[in-house]
């Protein structure tokens, strides 16, 4: 598979941008390791007490009382692809021409996945049939496995439009269920009411539910036990990629000090801060523990740090075309500064080359902004700064983040002035605004949000 995807791809652009990226990866870790090397001529004990003190805060943080689950549709758009569809059932099949959003698991023994360029899974598996994105399909059907998430936990957080974490601890008490007569019966239900099957992780923080969610697809589950001896043990062996969080620069980072699974973070704990900084060490240090959050909520209940949206699409160079698209990404951004409540001080344009390269400038208006013509207004002029410094630029995405945010939220008072009780929509999951049909969010390398929507496919 690896070879049929490396022919297909080389000499593309995709592929040259990688050969670039592993360049640039290489000659930072060849100075991740030399740094290494200098530390390990030094008395690093100052940094074990450290490493060994923060551990040991952490241990007295460790809540075992709660039941997180995490729950993730299996190969969500292909399988409501197939209740039309049943024929394809048995066929490989994906979702998506450009880009394949996802692919039956057909289509997966043939080394198809997410995220492939059509041409190399056609490559894969010439008899692959690709289907177009039908969004307004899969958002009824979103409805309907999140009726059901509702009837376990009506606090539970949407994580994407497949997926969703909630905590089944009460109704475990008021139920006198376990979690996993709790979690089968919430599988059992979703397909009797959507009719496609989910896969879930039970433990008692989000960070493992999340891992254990992927050991039984599809349609199965798995439990980690709430005592610190099993939990340890459970991470122990796990490869570092596993852990969300990390992903291929950092694994490849980690790899080349020795750190492969989540078992050998511990020796290297001196070191972590003076080669990766204090974030990425209090990181480590709490996946080798095994910690995460146990508290869920409606993902509009955390502070935002940025409101954006962005598109991919196939190449673009005319000028006309770029400003419509830019236009177009305004009143996107205009819609869900409204829906989140929120102006922004700083605006960032983010584009994507034909050649994969991705920019980025920003712009500090005079006041905070929300309207798309404000938005368009002080994106032309970094656009066309951009098309200056690259003569016949060719863009294949484009995105607008607002950061620095403002809420525009108006308190709620009664006729004495005092505040009266706020019911927002998050306590309606049905309501929630922390779906967006179109869209899913992902979290770029610095904590920002970005509304993305999916390849445009002709």
């Amino acid at each position: 598979v690896s070879e049929i995807i490396y022919n297909a791809s080389k000499g593309s652009k995709f592929f040259n941008n990688e050969e670039s990226r592993d360049k640039t990866l290489t000659q930072k870790i060849e100075k991740i390791l030399a740094r290494k090397r200098q530390l390990e001529r030094m008395d690093l004990t100052p940094d074990l007490r450290h490493a060994d003190d923060y551990m040991a805060e952490l241990e007295l943080s460790r809540d075992l009382s709660q039941i997180v689950v995490h729950v993730d549709c299996d190969a969500f758009y292909a399988a409501v692809e197939e209740l039309d569809h049943p024929e394809l059932k048995h066929v490989p099949m994906a979702v998506g021409k450009g880009v394949l959003t996802t692919c039956n698991y057909h289509a997966r023994k043939f080394g198809c996945r997410s995220g492939m360029a059509g041409f190399v899974a056609m490559k894969l598996c010439p008899q692959l049939i690709c289907l177009p994105l039908n969004f307004e399909k899969y958002t009824k059907k979103a409805q309907e496995v999140r009726e059901v998430l509702a009837q376990y936990d009506a606090r539970f957080q949407s994580a994407s439009m497949d997926e969703a974490y909630l905590n089944i601890t009460q109704y475990c008490a008021d139920h006198d269920m376990s979690p996993d007569e709790a979690v089968s019966q919430l599988r059992a239900q979703v397909f009797e009411s959507a009719k496609i099957t989910i896969s879930a992780g039970v433990a008692a923080n989000a960070r493992i539910a999340k891992i254990a969610s992927n050991r039984n697809k599809p349609n199965g589950q798995f439990r980690v036990a709430s005592d610190r001896a099993t939990i340890m043990a459970f991470m122990r062996d796990l490869p570092t990629r596993k852990v969300n969080g990390i992903g291929r620069v950092f694994e490849r980072e980690l790899d080349a000090i020795g750190v492969k699974t989540c078992g050998d973070i511990y020796p290297h704990r001196a070191s972590f801060s003076k080669l990766f900084g204090e974030k990425a060490f209090h990181f480590l240090m709490q996946v080798h523990l095994g910690l995460g959050h146990t508290s869920v909520r409606p993902a509009e209940e955390h502070e935002r740090k940025s409101v954006g949206t962005e598109s991919t699409f196939r190449d673009m160079s005319r000028q006309e075309e770029l400003r419509a698209k830019l236009r177009w990404i305004a009143e996107e951004l205009e819609k869900d500064l409204a829906r989140t409540q929120h102006k922004g001080r700083t605006l960032v344009l983010k584009v994507k080359l034909h050649t994969y390269e991705v920019l980025t400038r920003q712009v500090v208006p005079p006041r905070a902004v929300a309207a798309a013509d404000d938005l368009y207004a002080y994106a032309l002029p970094m656009l066309r700064k951009l098309e200056r410094e690259i003569p016949g630029m060719t863009l294949r995405l484009m995105g607008l983040r607002c950061t620095h945010l403002v809420s525009t939220k108006k308190e709620d008072v009664d006729f004495f002035g005092l505040k009266r009780p706020l019911f927002p929509s998050s306590t309606n999951p049905f309501s929630s605004s922390s779906f967006s049909p179109h869209r899913t969010t992902e979290t770029d390398a610095n904590g920002h949000e970005w509304q993305v929507w999916p390849v445009e496919d002709d």
